[in-house]
């Protein structure tokens, strides 16, 4: 489907959209410093998450960096969600929620309890951008509260 940035099946052009919504309803928690429990539908995000790692680069006009990257997230549920090979030397390994958190720009990684293994894995969340537009450099380190 045409779309801001670039074309996409249907399917995930829904799932855009419900991560576009999600990210948005954190700004709003954010800004009324409410409470909003996770649940198992973070798995959405946190895909498209992982699967914009290459878009992350080409919005920057760069190269993605040569190798992959293993993700394994704890959902709210408990349930462990994996993407990316069991082989690759990086990774990235935490919540469900925090990792949505950085790939949608709403948390640096810096301010989560993300464990991040390698500098292809690093470099990809200090720009993580799993949304349409412009490169956006993401929010500051605000230090953890």
């Amino acid at each position: 489907m045409p779309w801001y940035g670039p074309s996409m099946s249907g399917r995930s052009f829904l799932t855009a959209r419900l991560m576009e919504c999600w990210a948005h309803g954190t700004d709003i928690v954010d800004a009324v410093q409410g409470h909003r429990p996770p649940t198992d539908r973070l798995r959405h995000v946190a895909q498209i998450g992982f699967i914009t790692r290459g878009w992350t680069y080409a919005n920057r006009g760069e190269a993605v960096p040569e190798g992959a990257i293993r993700v394994v997230l704890e959902a709210p549920s408990g349930e462990t969600w994996t993407f990316g090979p069991e082989t690759a030397a990086a990774s990235v390994t935490g919540t469900a929620e925090q990792f949505c958190q950085v790939v949608t720009q709403r948390r640096h990684v810096d301010d989560t309890d993300l464990v991040v293994i390698g500098g292809i894995a690093a470099d990809w969340l200090a720009k993580a951008q799993a949304y349409a537009g412009p490169p956006s450099t993401g929010p500051a380190p605000r230090g953890r509260n």
